[in-house]
């Protein structure tokens, strides 16, 4: 059988093992396309089901999440903690609240955090998590009573030296710190690496904020090298308008760029000859 085949063979098994996924099956479609190439050189990578293991998460967790709203009326909201590969380490990436959130999205994540993990050359894992919740439109007190509901199951599953969340779509410092509360009273420690996210003033990185924004200027600035060419002077368009967009448009102005317009959910704003970061900050927070 030829690697081709072999591959397309495992893809098959994937699509019915994981029926109703389409997200899952479209992160697993593009890696498998990629993995011909490296078959054919190394083809001991497919033995003892190799490849097979890689598309199966080692564990799969979900369960509900009950909370009060401030009107005193029940809710019950889906959790998930896909702990995909630790490998290299303990288990590694974000908690996600969004109205979207089903198992099949939370594999897709997780599979594709493994591979990003590894490129960083750390010893962590891949997971990913997160829930159906939406904490647009909820009050301090809502997010707080869901957050408390929500970790109070996650905890048991997780530890810095088993399973490290952090933030993602909906998770920001103020999730992070009702989620890091929460653990810190149910298990009597303090472990600062249980949960990465949080606060400067309480065990967070002062390089996060910007991290991941800057990072992504970077990254096209290095593509752009590779190809003899610079940032100076071309039009960006960003697609997103929250903290990763915010810090990735203002790199992209020291760096030479102009970026031009952004966009969320809900809206986006094209703003010629340059996007000012003043007024995406005034739509974001004020307006």
């Amino acid at each position: 059988m030829s690697v081709r085949d072999r591959v397309a063979q495992i893809y098959d098994q994937v699509l019915v093992r994981n029926a109703g996924e389409p997200e899952f099956h479209q992160a697993a479609a593009e890696v498998f396309e990629s993995l011909h190439v490296v078959l054919e050189r190394h083809p001991r990578y497919a033995d003892a089901g190799l490849i097979e293991r890689l598309c199966e998460p080692e564990r799969q967790i979900i369960f509900r999440v009950p909370w009060t709203d401030d009107q005193g009326n029940v809710h019950v909201n889906r959790g998930f903690r896909v702990q995909y590969n630790s490998a290299l380490g303990p288990y590694k990436g974000g908690l996600r609240f969004h109205p979207s959130v089903n198992l099949g999205i939370v594999k897709f994540l997780g599979f594709e955090q493994i591979f990003k993990n590894s490129l960083t050359g750390l010893p962590i894992g891949g997971g990913k998590g997160g829930s159906d919740f939406d904490p647009k439109g909820r009050s301090d007190a809502e997010v707080m009573r869901f957050c408390q509901s929500f970790m109070t199951e996650l905890q048991r599953h997780i530890g810095e030296y088993t399973d490290v969340p952090a933030g993602d779509i909906g998770v920001g410092g103020r999730e992070i710190g009702y989620l890091f509360g929460q653990y810190k009273r149910l298990t009597n420690t303090y472990e600062s690496g249980v949960l990465t996210g949080k606060g400067i003033t309480w065990g967070g990185s002062q390089v996060r904020t910007e991290a991941t924004g800057y990072g992504v200027a970077y990254f096209v600035a290095e593509m752009l090298k590779a190809k003899g060419e610079g940032l100076e002077g071309k039009n960006v368009v960003i697609s997103g308008s929250g903290n990763v967009a915010i810090y990735a448009i203002q790199k992209i102005h020291q760096l030479g760029g102009v970026a031009i317009a952004c966009s969320d959910s809900s809206f986006s704003l094209f703003s010629p000859p340059f996007l000012s970061l003043d007024l995406l900050k005034e739509i974001k927070e004020v307006r």
